[in-house]
C-alpha cells in the first residue's frame, strides 16, 4: 500500500507574513526620505512631494499592519501553520513597529512620547533577547495580551504616522490638538501593555529556569 504524501501548507500565509517584512522595511526609506534621512533624495524633493511619500508610507504600514491579522487567520483556517512562518511572524511585527517609531522620531521634536516609543523598542528588544538566550530551557508561548498589545502597537503607530501628516491629507487643523492628544493617549497605553507583556515573560522564564 502507497503512503499518502506528505500534506503541503497553503503559502500564502507565509507570502503575506514575508511582505509584510519587506513592507515595513521599504515604508521606513520612504518616511525616512520624506521627512529629510536621506539627503541625496530629500535635497530633490518639494514640500508636494514630500507630503506624497509621507501620505505612501502610511499607507504601506495600514496595508502592512493589517495582514498581521489576515496571515494568521488564513495560516488558521487551512490548517497552513508552519514553524518558519511562527518565526517569521512576530520578526515581521517588530520590523514594522520600529521602523514606525524610528520614522516617527526623524519626522520633528515629539518630547510627549519619547518615553513610550522607547519603553516599547526596550521591550521588544529584552523580549527578543530572552527567547534566544533561553531557547531549548525554557517555553514562553505568545500570551494573548501579548497578540492584543501588538494589534494596539500598530493601531497607536498609525495615528501617529496620521498626526504627522495632518496637513498633507487636507484635514482641518482645528482638529489636530485633539487627534494628537488621542494618538498621544494610545501611544503610552501601548507602551504600558507592552511592558506590562514584558515583565510577564520574564517573570515565566524566571519561574522556569528555578
Amino acid at each position: 500500500m502507497t503512503a499518502a504524501p506528505p500534506h503541503s501548507a497553503n503559502p500564502i500565509p507565509n507570502i503575506l507574513t514575508a511582505l509584510r517584512l519587506a513592507a515595513g522595511v521599504v515604508m521606513f526609506l520612504i518616511l525616512a526620505g520624506a521627512t529629510g534621512g536621506v539627503p541625496i533624495l530629500s535635497a530633490y524633493l518639494s514640500p508636494e512631494d514630500q507630503f506624497a511619500l509621507y501620505r505612501a508610507g502610511f499607507w504601506i504600514f495600514v496595508i502592512a499592519a493589517s495582514t498581521d491579522w489576515v496571515d494568521g487567520y488564513l495560516a488558521r483556517r487551512w490548517n497552513a501553520t508552519t514553524r518558519w512562518g511562527a518565526i517569521l511572524d512576530p520578526i515581521a511585527d517588530k520590523i514594522l513597529v520600529t521602523g514606525a517609531i524610528l520614522a516617527i522620531l526623524t519626522s520633528g521634536s515629539v518630547p510627549q512620547i519619547a518615553i513610550p516609543c522607547g519603553l516599547i523598542l526596550f521591550r521588544e528588544f529584552a523580549v527578543s533577547a530572552l527567547r534566544e538566550s533561553t531557547a531549548g530551557k525554557v517555553v514562553l508561548p505568545v500570551t494573548t495580551l501579548a497578540k492584543w498589545k501588538t494589534t494596539l502597537q500598530m493601531v497607536a503607530l498609525g495615528a501617529q504616522l496620521l498626526a504627522r501628516n495632518w496637513d498633507g491629507f487636507g484635514f482641518d487643523f482645528m482638529y489636530l490638538e485633539h487627534f494628537q492628544l488621542f494618538a498621544d493617549s494610545l501611544i503610552w497605553a501601548a507602551a504600558i501593555a507592552t511592558t506590562w507583556t514584558g515583565w510577564q515573560y520574564f517573570s515565566e522564564a524566571q519561574r522556569q529556569l528555578r
